[in-house]
């Protein structure tokens, strides 16, 4: 079983036959993360240059110049912060999403324009970076000190847990406003296949960055009402998923009963 081909049904109950390598090509990825930033940054150098303004007058003001500019120049920066931020760059995320959420800055001409824009745009980079922890990770786990957690009982245990529901709980994990997602660092240790763990990483900032910029854009820099926004989708997902384990659990007395 490697890390992109995980069993039918998204989990891996056998914890402890895991393969010998991981499977996992760490230089490959660099070249891509430094081909995706390559990818951002240049356009963005680009249209910044056609601005009119020197980089020196950047450097000394450019909160205020960024603002004045389009709404590409803006998700271009947007998306590179975000891309470099993650747990070996612990570089705080939502509050540049609300700034560029925020009516005045103008990157979508409604709330549902700057919804969209900036939970697609801050979802794709947020899983670039999150795909960066995951191949660090992989890459720390593959000395033989470091890489012995997984024999240890807390490693055990928790990797029980997280088999039940990976995906739920990657994407669950990415919508909650945490400062340490130890979920993705449990993913990388249970070698969880990396195009589910993007893909829950996606879905789960996409919600995050959405659910703030709907909240900045209608109601201003009350970030208060963002956080309760968050934990509400995460309680209302977590109970749908507990919800048929519940019906299951209600159901099984009843035909035991019928059944004596």
């Amino acid at each position: 079983m490697t890390a992109d081909n995980p069993s039918p049904g998204d989990t891996q109950t056998d914890v402890t036959a895991l393969p010998a390598g991981d499977g996992v090509s760490v230089r490959r990825w660099f070249a891509i993360y430094g081909l995706y930033l390559l990818a951002v940054g240049l356009p963005l150098a680009v249209l910044i240059s056609r601005q009119g303004w020197t980089w020196q007058q950047w450097r000394a003001n450019p909160s205020e110049l960024l603002a004045s500019t389009g709404p590409a120049i803006k998700l271009l920066a947007f998306a590179i912060y975000i891309s470099l931020c993650c747990t070996f760059l612990p570089l705080p995320a939502n509050w540049i999403v609300a700034a560029v959420a925020m009516k005045q800055v103008a990157v979508g001409p409604d709330v549902w324009t700057t919804t969209l824009a900036v939970g697609a745009v801050g979802a794709m980079a947020s899983m670039m970076a999150n795909l960066n922890d995951y191949h660090l990770f992989t890459l720390i786990l593959r000395s033989r000190r470091i890489g012995g957690v997984r024999n240890t009982k807390l490693y055990s245990v928790s990797a029980k847990w997280f088999a039940r529901s990976p995906f739920f709980l990657v994407t669950l994990f990415n919508i909650l406003p945490i400062p340490v997602d130890v979920v993705r660092m449990l993913a990388t240790t249970y070698r969880y296949g990396r195009l589910q763990f993007a893909a829950a990483n996606f879905i789960g900032r996409f919600i995050r960055y959405g659910v703030i910029a709907y909240v900045t854009y209608s109601l201003g820099n009350k970030g208060h009402w963002a956080v309760l926004g968050l934990l509400g989708v995460a309680v209302v997902l977590a109970a749908f998923k507990a919800l048929p384990a519940a019906m299951r659990a209600i159901r099984r007395p009843a035909t035991n009963a019928r059944g004596d």
